[in-house]
């Protein structure tokens, strides 16, 4: 399911994947002539890649007995997956026309070439760096050749002559990645009387700092962790920042500055020394520092060309237009006059996109027989009422208390860029299914109310908290923090030892521990201490913690009564949402399911005595 539409539903479970993108400026342009229909326009004549009917069989995938075919799979992709796949083609139409016009060939050996460089940064082989990819971003090895490395190749070989590399930006670069780093403390707010206010009162008390970035500073990303930026290297990003934080010395506080609309105060807290690098070492790390730098000025005046060659280009979208859609079947667009295939688009579509799809119809297909099973369906009023309720629970309100229907979906359509068809289907139809399959067995106990108070309205403790991977290392820092059992020297092992990024940061500042968060042996130690007890060391896992305590944060909200009908209905959601994705792992495990684009075989537990039989290539098994 896609994020987005997980978080605007609120507590659906979505199955397809559902992303769309804008149409660019240039690709919305239209020719001086308008291109002809016939032969060329149906055939197409500039490929940038060859479309193959047979490349997938005529039926994907039989779930309990019921096929979902090629021709189904292509309609459902393009309706997700058209309007963005298709400006990929478009790109690398016009990428390859600028290659042919100035005889720039791109052959399988830089493909390859490239791609082990890169995998080489990473210190990774090529296989390994391409099944990462796969694993990690959903990309095939064709799919990264084709629509990453060949453009990127193509773009940087067509401005390769325009690039030279200074030895003040290898300097500047080798400063920035083996330099002096900082560390400091921001005040940020956007009244500049404010501000001097502030700067008066944290200059005559530099202790205080702290305390009122946290109370004070109007960024909320800093002031939370009490205004500790991430370590600052110079020539990495903002120049003005960079400049006043490496004039301070520890401890000291600077003037007001201005970035963007707000109005900034710095403390330093320390200088972390890079360790320079071995004598010998340095050529090599200097020549690729010069590869870097000659790879970002390659980027970007290859983006500057891509642009030039957008602005430039002839480009008629055929593709949701219907009175275009009519006058060139068969066509999805035109670029400078030659035509692009439905046939290409539906067949990258699947290539790209056709396996995150799949799963979602294979899910549908999931949902309407366990359905049939229970003698239930999804009817209009059921769509409305959830669409309603997920309005209501997203805070889209009229005046008079009723759900804002139609600014909801006014809003779903424009956040996800696709259409309320799509969203009823993804995301709405799935939620109504699960929830008549669940809801007569969910029911909310007094129990669960009394633990949801106490985790959304109770107190929570502060702590302090080192992360170790390893449990000898934390009991020699448990002996060091037991003999100087101070916030700020507990702090300072955090920065030394914690192998947890934001406990490291922040010196051991992690966000407040709730009640029944999860973590039910992390709370009992950190609620079972007072305001400076240390804990013990806690197993979580392959980790291991300690922490030091500095109290507990005082309620907002006193009386249960208060909020206990909100309560009530946030946490009877929770709980269905809960039961309709064990529901759905269930079904899908018993289901039986021959997904021919991904070759498995599920025998599943469904009985499917009297399913159609369905003739399938061998080829696909």
């Amino acid at each position: 399911m896609n994020k987005r539409w997980k978080t605007l539903l609120g507590c659906s479970i979505g199955m397809a994947v559902v992303v769309g993108q804008a149409s660019p400026v240039w690709a919305q342009a239209r020719p001086a002539t308008q291109p002809q229909a016939g032969a060329a326009a149906q055939g197409g004549a500039a490929q940038a890649g060859t479309a193959k009917q047979d490349e997938f069989p005529a039926v994907l995938a039989v779930v309990n007995g019921q096929t979902i075919s090629r021709e189904q799979l292509a309609v459902e992709c393009v309706k997700r997956y058209g309007d963005q796949v298709l400006d990929n083609m478009l790109n690398k139409y016009l990428i390859l026309q600028a290659c042919q016009a100035r005889k720039v060939t791109i052959t399988q050996q830089d493909i390859d070439e490239e791609i082990a460089r890169i995998a080489s940064r990473f210190k990774l082989t090529t296989t390994l760096y391409m099944k990462l990819l796969q694993d990690e971003r959903n990309i095939t090895p064709e799919q990264y050749s084709a629509e990453i490395v060949w453009p990127m190749l193509a773009l940087r070989r067509l401005v390769a002559d325009q690039i030279q590399v200074t030895q003040q930006e290898i300097d500047r670069a080798y400063q920035s990645e083996y330099g002096t780093k900082v560390q400091v403390r921001m005040i940020a707010v956007k009244d500049r009387a404010k501000a001097d206010g502030i700067l008066k009162e944290v200059t005559a008390n530099p202790d205080s700092f702290r305390r009122v970035a946290k109370e004070q500073s109007e960024d909320p990303a800093t002031a939370s962790v009490e205004g500790l930026l991430p370590p600052l290297r110079q020539y990495s990003g903002d120049e003005l920042l960079e400049s006043v934080a490496f004039k301070l010395q520890p401890g000291q506080v600077s003037q007001v500055f201005q970035v963007a609309d707000m109005h900034v105060i710095l403390q330093c807290v320390r200088y972390m020394e890079s360790a320079a690098p071995a004598p010998q070492s340095i050529p090599a790390i200097r020549q690729g520092i010069e590869d870097q730098v000659r790879d970002q000025k390659l980027g970007l005046l290859a983006e500057q060309l891509f642009e030039s060659l957008k602005k430039e280009s002839n480009v008629v979208r055929v593709l949701g237009d219907a009175n275009l859609e009519k006058q060139y079947p068969g066509v999805v667009a035109f670029i400078n006059q030659q035509p692009v295939p439905v046939s290409q688009l539906q067949t990258d579509c699947i290539r790209r996109h056709g396996r995150d799809v799949l799963k979602g119809e294979i899910n549908r297909k999931v949902l309407e027989t366990a359905l049939r099973s229970a003698k239930l369906e999804v009817a209009q009023a059921d769509i409305d009422a959830e669409i309603a309720r997920a309005a209501d629970m997203m805070g889209f309100i009229k005046r008079d208390g009723s759900p804002d229907v139609q600014g909801w979906l006014q809003h779903v359509v424009q956040e996800n860029e696709a259409t309320v068809e799509l969203y009823v289907r993804d995301a709405v139809w799935p939620s109504v299914a699960l929830k008549k399959l669940v809801a007569p067995t969910v029911r909310l106990t007094e129990e669960d109310m009394q633990k949801g108070f106490q985790s959304n309205f109770g107190p929570r403790a502060e702590v302090l908290a080192i992360v170790f991977s390893n449990q000898r290392t934390a009991h020699e820092v448990w002996e060091l923090a037991r003999a100087k059992n101070s916030d700020e020297e507990f702090g300072k092992l955090a920065a030394q030892y914690s192998i947890e990024p934001v406990s490291r940061a922040n010196f051991g500042k992690v966000p407040p521990i709730r009640r029944y968060s999860g973590n039910p042996v992390l709370e009992e130690q950190a609620f079972a201490l007072k305001a400076g007890e240390l804990s013990g060391i806690v197993a979580l896992g392959d980790q291991y913690v300690i922490m030091r305590s500095q109290g507990f944060t005082k309620p907002v909200v006193q009386s249960y009564d208060e909020v206990k009908d909100e309560l009530s209905k946030e946490l009877l959601e929770k709980k269905l949402r809960d039961e309709m994705q064990v529901r759905l792992d269930t079904l899908m495990k018993d289901a039986q399911i021959d997904n021919f684009l991904e070759k498995t075989t599920q025998t599943g537990r469904i009985e499917t005595a009297t399913a159609p039989a369905v003739n399938v290539p061998n080829k696909t098994r």
